[in-house]
């Protein structure tokens, strides 16, 4: 317990630079993010190879970060409210990735990031609802168009029954990151941008937990090397530094530009599956790319547009 103590105070005291950053840095900070988010199905496959299930992917992927996050989850009483709703939406998000893992192993990366892609509308409907953002024409054609170029690359014709339903049970994935998208950018309450991340990833990894012990048959453990050095870099690369960038950034912009620049994922994703996994891609896989980019520059920043109420500012 004394080093756990000590190993918070110092990680703690860590001073970590001021990032000022504005409507246009910050939007590029969460499309690189996507795009780091968009590596996760060569992590995931490998992991799969492995003999790794769903459930113990996702709680690699978080648990890694997880592990140096602790020292910043808040303790005060002033921010309990804030932690409690951030550590219920990670949690959320985390049991619903695993749809999510499981369509990547049997459908096309592609579809599999169609179908994930369609959170920015998720988010702007829970931003209406809850922060009282008002639904602008901008909102629609945003959330239209990453609708649009998820519907290019659906095929049924060209997917299996075992595909498609795998992608059915994807779709709690979007609409849980649409919540927590609005979370962290506007129902924080006194979080900081590492507290904020430290909650909802702690949250995934409760979720989690449970079912990969399940899946392991009580041992969570990697068994090898070579699965130890995945999950590294899984974490690193794909969770914990891209993760705390985008909770930044999202603060910045609010939820829906923040949804549509998180849709840089999607051409990300199409890469990984035509350089590493073979899979053609074709026109109409450029014209959704296309299409999401489009949605990303028409998108509006927090403060844009008329409110149905008073602007919410989180605090940074």
């Amino acid at each position: 317990m004394l080093i756990v103590a000590r190993y918070r105070q110092g990680m703690s005291n860590i001073t970590f630079p001021h990032i000022s950053l504005g409507t246009s840095g910050a939007t590029l900070v969460i499309a690189a993010s996507a795009a780091c988010f968009g590596l996760v199905p060569i992590f995931v496959r490998e992991l799969q190879g492995l003999g790794a299930g769903p459930a113990t992917i996702a709680l690699y992927r978080y648990g890694f970060s997880v592990l140096f996050l602790l020292p910043f989850l808040p303790f005060e009483k002033r921010k309990r409210g804030g932690a409690l709703l951030m550590a219920g939406a990670g949690l959320v998000l985390g049991l619903s990735l695993i749809g999510h893992l499981e369509a990547i192993r049997v459908a096309p990366v592609a579809a599999a990031g169609v179908v994930y892609m369609s959170y920015p509308v998720f988010a702007a409907l829970f931003a209406w609802g809850l922060l009282r953002q008002a639904l602008t024409w901008r909102s629609f054609a945003s959330a239209g168009l990453v609708i649009l170029a998820a519907g290019l690359l659906l095929d049924p014709s060209s997917l299996s029954p075992e595909a498609l339903q795998a992608l059915l049970w994807a779709i709690p994935a979007p609409i849980a990151f649409g919540f927590l998208i609005v979370v962290l950018s506007g129902l924080a309450g006194e979080l900081n941008s590492l507290e904020r991340t430290a909650c909802g990833l702690s949250g995934s990894v409760i979720g989690l937990l449970p079912l990969a012990i399940n899946e392991g048959q009580g041992s969570v453990l990697p068994a090898s090397t070579g699965q130890w050095g995945l999950i590294v870099a899984m974490g690193l690369g794909t969770a914990l530094v891209p993760q705390i960038l985008y909770t930044i950034a999202c603060q910045k912009v609010g939820p829906v530009r923040t949804a549509a620049a998180g849709s840089f994922e999607l051409p990300t994703m199409f890469l990984v599956g035509w350089l590493v996994f073979g899979e053609a891609i074709g026109l109409r896989e450029l014209l959704s790319a296309a299409l999401v980019l489009s949605a990303i520059l028409i998108a509006p920043s927090i403060g844009a547009g008329p409110r149905l109420d008073r602007e919410v500012a989180p605090t940074v």
